[in-house]
Order: C-alpha cells, then sequence, then structure tokens
C-alpha cells in the first residue's frame, strides 16, 4: 500500500474553464482571480480577499500593508522560531526584522506567556502560524496586541477550515496569509491569498500585488475588458494610472488558470474538508496508545483543527530515532516529511541573526524529532489503519 503526503483535485469544472481561457487569450489576472477570491472570502468568512502567486508571497505583502499605516523598513515582526521557513523569508522579503520566539512543544504554536518579554519600540506585528492547522492561542495574542498597539496577521498556511471558539481562522486578525499549494484543502497549484475585513488594507494589497501601482481597484475595468476607465487620467499632469507607483510593490498576481483550479476545489471544499478531518481525528484518537514514545497534537473542546497533516513528535522517552521511525515507515509506503526546523538555529539562512542552539530549545527540539503524514481526502480509514498497524509493529520492535 502506498500513502502519498499529498493529492489534488482538478475538477471538471476546472477543466472546462481552463479551456475557455485559453480559448480567450486571456490568462493574467481577470475576472476568474476575481471570481476565486469572493468565493474564497466567503469561505473563510472575511469580506475582502486578494490573490497572490504564493503563501510566501502572501505574508510578505500582509506585512508590506504596513507601511502604509506607519511601520517603518527594519522595525521588528514577532513570530514562532517554529514555522516553515517560509514564515522567516517573508519577514525578511518585506524589509522586517524578524524576533523569534519559541513554541508550547503540546500545541507546536508559539508560546503567548513569552511574547511580551520581546516586545521593543521598534514592535509592529505578532505572526501566530497555526502549525498543522491547529489554532494559536488567539485570545491571549489579540490581547498582548491591542495592550502594546500590535497588528496581528496570522500565517494560516495550513489552517483551511480551522476554527477558533466559533470563529474561523482567518478572520481573527488584521489580515490572514493562506497558502494555496498543491498540498493545501484549497489550492491553485502555486498561489497563495490573503484575508481581511479592512477594505484600505485590501486596497494597497490590490496595489502591492501589482509593482505598487495607483491601480487598485477590486475589479479593474481595463484588466478585465480593456474597457474605458473613468480614473485613468485623473491623476496629476494626466499620468497614466497604470504607471503611477505609489510605493514600492511587488510582482506576484495569480493568473487565471490557476484561479480556474481554486475555483473547482472550492467547489468541493466541504467534501474535503470533511474526509480529511475524519482521518486527521481518527489517527489522533488512535495515537494515544503511542504514549510515551510518540506524541501528536490534541484537539480542545473549542476549536476545530484545520486537517493538514499528522504531526508526530518523538518523545525523550523513545529508544530511536526520527530517522528511524520515518525510514520504517517510508519502507512501508507511508510518505513522511520533516517537522520542519527551529529558523533561527537550524536554518543556516538565518545565521546573521545571531543566536545559537540551545536558544528556543522546544522549537529545535521538535525540529530534531517531528515528523507528519498526510492525510488527506484520497485516504480513508484502510489507509489510516495501514499507518497505526505500521507504527505499532516499529515500536514493538525498538521498544
Amino acid at each position: 500500500m502506498r500513502i502519498p503526503f499529498g493529492t489534488i483535485s482538478v475538477t471538471e469544472k476546472s477543466k472546462n474553464l481552463i479551456a475557455d481561457i485559453l480559448a480567450s487569450n486571456r490568462l493574467s489576472s481577470g475576472k476568474y482571480v476575481r471570481e476565486f477570491e469572493k468565493k474564497f472570502a466567503g469561505v473563510v468568512g472575511a469580506t475582502q480577499a486578494v490573490a497572490v502567486s504564493s503563501g510566501t508571497d502572501a505574508v510578505a505583502l500582509a506585512l508590506a500593508v504596513l507601511y502604509d499605516f506607519g511601520a517603518e523598513r527594519g522595525d521588528e515582526i514577532i513570530v514562532p522560531a517554529l514555522s516553515f521557513v517560509a514564515t522567516g523569508n517573508a519577514i525578511l522579503q518585506a524589509g522586517f526584522v524578524p524576533v523569534f520566539v519559541d513554541v508550547d512543544n503540546k500545541s507546536l504554536n508559539i508560546d503567548p506567556s513569552q511574547i511580551e518579554n520581546v516586545i521593543t519600540e521598534r514592535t509592529r506585528a505578532i505572526i501566530p502560524v497555526h502549525l498543522m492547522g491547529k489554532p494559536a492561542d488567539m485570545d491571549a495574542i489579540d490581547d498582548i496586541a491591542q495592550k502594546n498597539n500590535l497588528y496581528v496577521i496570522e500565517d494560516a498556511a495550513e489552517a483551511h477550515g480551522a476554527v477558533y471558539k466559533g470563529r474561523n481562522i482567518g478572520t481573527l486578525g488584521d489580515m490572514a496569509a493562506f497558502s494555496l499549494y498543491v498540498a493545501h484543502i484549497i489550492t491553485t497549484i502555486e498561489g497563495g491569498i490573503v484575508t481581511t475585513n479592512k477594505p484600505d488594507f485590501a486596497e494597497v494589497l490590490r496595489s502591492l500585488r501589482s509593482h505598487g501601482r495607483a491601480c487598485k481597484c477590486e475589479s479593474c475595468v481595463l484588466n478585465t475588458a480593456s474597457a474605458y476607465c473613468a480614473k485613468r487620467f485623473k491623476h496629476a499632469d494626466s499620468a497614466d494610472i497604470r504607471f503611477l507607483f505609489e510605493r514600492v510593490g511587488f510582482s506576484t498576481k495569480m493568473n487565471e488558470m490557476e484561479a480556474a483550479i481554486g475555483i473547482g476545489n472550492i467547489d468541493e471544499y466541504d467534501d474535503i474538508l470533511c474526509r480529511r478531518r475524519e482521518n486527521l481525528y481518527y489517527l489522533m484518537e488512535k495515537f494515544g496508545k503511542f504514549e510515551p514514545c510518540l506524541a501528536t497534537i490534541r484537539k480542545e473542546s473549542y476549536e476545530e483543527i484545520g486537517p493538514h497533516a499528522l504531526p508526530i513528535v518523538v518523545q525523550d522517552k523513545a529508544q530511536f530515532t526520527r530517522n528511524t521511525l520515518a525510514g520504517h515507515l517510508e519502507k512501508n509506503g507511508i510518505d513522511t516529511r520533516n517537522l520542519f526546523s527551529s529558523m533561527p538555529t537550524q536554518c543556516p539562512g538565518f545565521s546573521f541573526l545571531g543566536h545559537k542552539i540551545g536558544d528556543f530549545p522546544n522549537s529545535e527540539y521538535i525540529g530534531n524529532h517531528g515528523i507528519h503524514i498526510g492525510v488527506h481526502q484520497d485516504l480513508g480509514k484502510q489507509e489510516c489503519d495501514h499507518v497505526l498497524d505500521t507504527v505499532e509493529e516499529f515500536l514493538s520492535e525498538n521498544t
């Protein structure tokens, strides 16, 4: 039996839309991207969504919005040490300095009790990462942010469908950045999207994704139909609005074919979410029998976890390594991924920031001892039982 980490659903609707798009010769960002944005905002429960070319770009652009609201280059952004490296990369790409905080070793998310220790006069925002789709402690984080006049930008890359105390992840901060990469519940193959309930933030996001242009209407007449635009020459010296650049921007637009894949995914969203969640919760419930050698996250009564993957952390009492376990799973057809790393101390690209091993012990432990495996919609109880049987067999031989 082969259990790949991920899968992708390309619906017949998506295939038909792509054929229409190719026949139209209008392939760059247009009406289908706008349609996808509206549908994604509806899924999350936000009023605005701005599609971009990757989840990393989604974080970077959300941060770059803050320059319009008083932030300066070199200001500080608080972020958990444990995340996929894209979170830290995006902070640096946006011109800010990442300030790292260790995680709670049970939730895998940022430890709110350590946040205020690192706030300075240069701090502008907190980025909680809902790692593996488990919601961060947003009440505590939002309280700290409000007390210290900070923005909150959710990194919801893996948190499609997650719910925290009755509210959807993606609506609990000033903005939220989602990845639409192929492994996620809603995918455009490559892509990302920012949700917000602040129309002024969404305006800036639309400008930022297209080089910082003054063009930032929710739906661009020129781009969708090459029609007359009353705003085009209403600026000083009759400058063409398309070539007036109000801010330092990016080139991160989503194209129409990617949007078509996303539109088809959204049509199947409820079914995909349900099947993935059934797999995740089934595995989580059964995993208790593998303690004290192995641990995974737990579901709290007030949350729904976004079913991205099942994290597994080898515990201190185990007499085997993470790589030995991963090797056994791979030999039995179960695809694995490492559970990320401590960005500041285990990713050499961040060494210039001056951190050293031991600064973030929980993140470093998980970086050395964690893996995650797929729970996607092409799997069912038979595949989940194969995972459980394979782990049980491994433990019987190694404990």
